[in-house]
């Protein structure tokens, strides 16, 4: 099933079903649920007795395959190290790559990293699928996910299909950074923006899930539901309630302290929590309301008045800019010192 927020969503879908493009890009901000949407049309879209309304039936052979994982009319390629994350099974395409693993695994050796990328293996390997006919007769369909994820090398060769469809393939690309993909891919795919969820029915959503304060987490998150259920079950909340006290510090941050307690996490994680709280000192400072942290409105107040408005940009730019190499091999302790005592420098 689809969450409670993409019905009308699925219901706009249908009036694609007359003549259904050969690539969908559903695309939208991330944590509002668009890859189960984007499973839930592929499975809609192979399902041999769908209802009325298009939703799959839950009953029919392709039906069973699809949710034990093994309809062979399906693909879903994912980078590696997020397929391991989320548990999907997913062939990288790459035999030599994965032998050589597997030797250096047997060897006590330090095999290599997953990847983080969609790499031209991978497409390639989808190639092939999408020149072998359909086992069932009908369509064979292919979630890509996250599309942004493409290096250069799989983009291009992606883009060679898109450009040259295949007769009975659909692609289903999931994004939530569309400004990330090449304009000659965006331009191949029929774009579907997949919108926020309205704060009332998510946060309904939430307290259906036993999430307290449901509401404060879905402004943290952006308002993105997935996103907020995942926060309330993130193993390092407390570390990030100490962030924020040492942020509302101000002057007093402890930038020292901060390196040392945080050096452990994340380098992406710490900047998110620091670029959410900076911009809500500029929300605070312009427009008097927080969109990320309503509860902590006194303190970016007593921070948003004391800090130096031309300190305040240079550091917005010095953050941005680690954001640039935030998934680089980096010290992550004095990575952190530097932003810190940069924060702290604000008050100065």
């Amino acid at each position: 099933m689809i969450y409670p927020w993409q019905i009308d969503e699925w219901n706009r879908l249908q009036q694609l079903r007359a003549a259904w493009p050969h690539a969908l890009l559903l695309h939208g901000q991330a944590g509002i649920g668009k890859l189960h949407f984007a499973q839930h049309v592929a499975q809609g879209l192979l399902c041999e007795a769908p209802q009325a309304d298009g939703q799959p039936c839950g009953q029919c052979a392709a039906c069973n395959w699809f949710v034990q994982g093994n309809h062979p009319d399906y693909r879903i390629v994912l980078p590696e190290a997020l397929a391991a994350e989320a548990g999907f099974v997913a062939a990288n395409g790459d035999e030599k790559a994965d032998k050589a693993d597997k030797a250096d695994a047997d060897d006590g050796k330090k095999t290599r990293a997953p990847s983080k990328e969609i790499r031209i293996e991978q497409v390639r390997a989808l190639l092939d699928f999408c020149g072998v006919g359909s086992h069932r007769g009908g369509l064979r369909v292919v979630v890509l996910y996250p599309a942004e994820a493409l290096n250069v090398a799989a983009a291009n060769a992606l883009l060679k299909t898109l450009e040259e469809p295949p007769a009975g393939v659909v692609f289903l690309m999931v994004s939530a950074r569309i400004d990330r993909l090449l304009p000659t891919i965006i331009s191949r795919c029929r774009q579907w923006p997949m919108p926020t969820p309205a704060p009332d029915a998510a946060a309904a959503w939430l307290a259906a899930q036993d999430i307290e304060d449901a509401r404060a987490l879905l402004a943290e998150a952006g308002g993105a539901p997935l996103a907020a259920l995942a926060l309330a079950h993130d193993e390092n909340r407390a570390l990030r309630d100490w962030t924020l006290q040492q942020l509302a510090a101000g002057r007093e941050c402890d930038a020292f302290a901060c390196g040392e307690t945080l050096q452990k996490l994340p380098v992406p994680l710490v900047l998110g929590w620091l670029q959410r709280w900076l911009y809500d000192l500029l929300a605070q400072r312009t427009a008097g309301a927080p969109r990320y942290f309503p509860d902590a409105t006194a303190a970016l107040a007593r921070c948003a008045q004391a800090a130096d408005a031309g300190a305040f940009a240079r550091f917005m730019r010095t953050v941005t800019r680690q954001r640039a190499v935030e998934n680089h091999p980096l010290n992550a302790r004095l990575v952190f010192e530097e932003l810190f005592l940069g924060y702290r420098d604000l008050f100065a």
